[in-house]
């Protein structure tokens, strides 16, 4: 296994090949480098042992007090993207490049970023090739794409793989709450309907509810709730990528970033905490609803008392591609670990127009041949 070269002033670290000096890459799928030059494969020796079992949680009582010990930072030479605020963190010499997510030139700040240390990641599963094959498949899925885009996409351009930033969050939880439980019930009522011109008399069920008191106590042991750690990706892209396999998180080495980018989180950890629990409220209101029953319910307060709070910095991976096409950009990503794929949704004015056209001689014809049949 190579010895890394690790600068004294930054995390940045070189991977040498032991045949021929080259720096080192790692190989999606395969857990090895691998050397571009030569051919050359090292196996990374923690990844015959990897699995989210030996991951070490943090308290998070001590990361939000910022009193986490030296060896769970590390400093990154970075740069925030003028256009969409990502953050990326860059390896080796780099000192210029594309936005991966918008492709808008970025220069390194010269100055450096103190972050916590990821803990864990989800090596990458796809190679390039497939994610770029995955994105025309996506594309040429669309009704009313560009052909020229569709053909662009698929010509070969590169795409960047990405580390994304995570947070996740682990807690016991004991929530009392007060509501009301609705049953429902059926009344008969006389109403008066018009049938062929004349009223009649009918007999209508009416739904109603009955509402009673309802009190109660849920627990729910939460296991690694995912937050995006950045703004650099809509919601919805985050949501369409889904889900990530946690189960394959591998302790954290800087070997899987070798030939890969890594985005620094910008969403801090505090605010990452305020985001992870509205999600177990959501999940929490849901156990409430199922504890009072019945038809329906109203929740009118819920206590909740958390405790065993911990939480990880992880990487996920993902491939992005942001190309200018006939002055517009269209940005796309790619779950390295299962091939989902999102974009922007980029449209042909001439199909569409096309379209309605095609439409509009259709209806013309049936119209046309409908006179006919009258004669």
């Amino acid at each position: 296994m190579p010895v890394p070269i690790t600068s004294r002033s930054t995390s940045e670290h070189h991977y040498p090949c032991e045949s021929c000096g080259a720096d080192l890459r790692f190989a999606p799928g395969q857990y090895q480098l691998v050397c571009d030059y030569c051919g050359h494969q090292q196996t990374i020796p923690q990844a015959l042992g990897r699995g989210a079992s030996g991951l070490r949680e943090i308290d998070l009582a001590t990361g939000l007090a910022a009193r986490l010990p030296e060896a769970e930072m590390e400093s990154h030479r970075t740069a925030k993207c003028p256009n969409c605020a990502a953050e990326i963190a860059f390896q080796g010499a780099n000192h210029a490049s594309e936005c991966p997510f918008c492709a808008t030139p970025v220069v390194v700040d010269t100055g450096l970023t103190r972050l916590i240390k990821p803990q864990g990641l989800v090596p990458f599963t796809l190679t390039e090739a497939e994610a770029r094959k995955a994105v025309g498949q996506w594309l040429g899925s669309l009704w009313f794409a560009p052909n020229g885009l569709v053909q662009y996409a698929r010509r070969g351009r590169k795409m960047t793989g990405i580390y994304a930033p995570f947070w996740t969050f682990d807690a016991d939880t004991h929530s009392s709450y007060s509501g009301e439980r609705g049953d429902a019930y059926y009344v008969s009522r006389q109403v008066q309907v018009r049938v062929n011109g004349k009223m009649q008399t009918r007999t209508k069920q009416e739904r109603r509810i009955r509402w009673s008191p309802a009190s109660g106590r849920v627990a729910r042991v939460f296991d690694d709730v995912l937050i995006y750690a950045s703004r650099s990706l809509p919601p919805a892209y985050l949501h369409a990528l889904q889900p990530w396999d946690l189960s394959v998180l591998t302790a954290y080495r800087p070997d899987y970033l070798a030939g890969f980018e890594a985005e620094g989180y910008t969403v801090e950890l505090a605010q990452g905490h305020a985001e992870g629990r509205a999600e177990m409220a959501k999940v929490i209101a849901s156990d409430v609803r199922r504890d009072i029953g019945g038809d329906e319910q109203r929740i009118h307060s819920i206590d909740t008392a958390f405790s065993e709070e911990t939480f990880k910095h992880i990487l996920l991976p993902i491939w992005t591609a942001a190309y200018k096409y006939r002055n517009k950009s269209y940005r796309f990503v790619v779950n390295a670990q299962t091939g989902e794929v999102r974009g922007d949704r980029p449209w042909s004015a001439w199909k569409i127009a096309f379209a309605v056209l095609a439409a509009a001689v259709v209806i013309g014809l049936g119209i046309w041949i409908g006179n006919l049949q009258q004669y």
